[in-house]
């Protein structure tokens, strides 16, 4: 929700609270955590060095603490290589006692916050979003319940409110039982009610026993064909801009896939994101009416597994791209 007029003290307080985090992440990152002493420490000289209130130096500690975690996770995992993070953006946290929480979840219409900035409470009006309504309502009803924690961030020169609202989940009986199967670029979906099948009417009306069954469409297997053809492209243009690459000479050895210029341009192409989406969709399809989900045991690692299936059966079927497969296989989210 966009905030109207903001106060210059917001705009004040940014880059304070961005340094606070960075140093913060920049210490958690290296040590691996943050002892209570080292905590005291640095709150302390912060405080001298930054007018900020209490409230937002610890919310920026904590912040940079959840950061430093973070990219030490990522690290782990393959998905980052910088040395120590860089944080570029915060959002600015105020926590129960910092903003007008209890005035906030007594209206019916927070459009006025008050917040606490260095100078004293600063009023400022908000535009709320017809999405926030929808869980405004949510809470009026006592279905969802407004955090604590209000966060403020910068686009460009707008800033945005952000509420955050734990949802409480429906608690309806199930009334299908839904059964899919995952293939490369569809995923069969199969639904039965359960009050036909039980149902005594279920003898003579058969009709609604029979399962609805059809498919999502995904085309995973398209896109990680398209993907794999664009990496392809940019990892040749790269070797020839590093003549090194790809070599085994003792005197230099260097891979095109650890290059600045490639991990910016495979960042670029945003493939997790959108495999993310397709998921998504399919998980909202599946679970749009409270079900029991049936599904089969996939093991641990079931691309490994539908691999090794593939290769028994190469003798009895014509020869494929079996690098090609293999490598669609793997792309494919289970």
């Amino acid at each position: 929700m966009e905030v109207e007029n903001p106060p210059p003290e917001l705009s004040a307080i940014e880059e304070p609270y961005r340094r606070i985090v960075e140093e913060v992440a920049a210490y958690v990152a290296e040590r691996g955590t943050l002892e209570r002493e080292r905590y005291n420490e640095l709150y302390r000289r912060f405080r001298k060095q930054y007018p900020l209130p209490a409230q937002l130096t610890q919310q920026a500690i904590n912040q940079g603490v959840e950061t430093g975690k973070s990219f030490l996770e990522a690290k782990r995992n393959g998905r980052v290589h910088k040395p120590h993070p860089e944080v570029r953006q915060v959002s600015i946290r105020f926590a129960k006692d910092s903003w007008s929480y209890k005035k906030a979840i007594s209206s019916v219409a927070p459009v006025r916050l008050a917040l606490s900035l260095p100078g004293g409470r600063r009023k400022v009006w908000i535009k709320p979003h017809r999405r926030f309504w929808l869980y405004w309502w949510k809470a009026l009803r006592k279905e969802a319940e407004l955090a604590s924690t209000l966060m403020l961030k910068r686009r460009r020169s707008r800033w945005y409110a952000v509420f955050v609202f734990d949802v409480a989940p429906r608690g309806e009986s199930p009334a299908e039982a839904v059964a899919f199967d995952v293939n490369e670029n569809t995923v069969a979906v199969a639904k039965v009610s359960l009050l036909a099948t039980v149902d005594r009417v279920a003898s003579w009306n058969r009709q609604y026993i029979k399962p609805a069954v059809y498919s999502i469409m995904t085309d995973f297997g398209r896109l990680a064909k398209r993907y794999e053809a664009v990496r392809n492209a940019k990892l040749e243009e790269l070797k020839r801009k590093y003549p090194y690459a790809g070599r085994d000479d003792e005197e230099k050895v260097q891979n095109v896939t650890d290059t600045r210029e490639f991990r910016r341009f495979a960042r670029r192409l945003r493939e997790r994101r959108r495999k993310e989406g397709r998921v998504r969709q399919v998980a909202r399809e599946v679970t749009k009416s409270p079900a029991v989900i049936i599904t089969e045991e996939l093991g641990k690692n079931p691309q490994e597994e539908m691999i090794g299936v593939e290769r028994k059966a190469e003798k009895s079927v014509k020869k494929v791209g079996k690098r090609e497969l293999r490598h669609r296989i793997k792309q494919t989210p289970f």
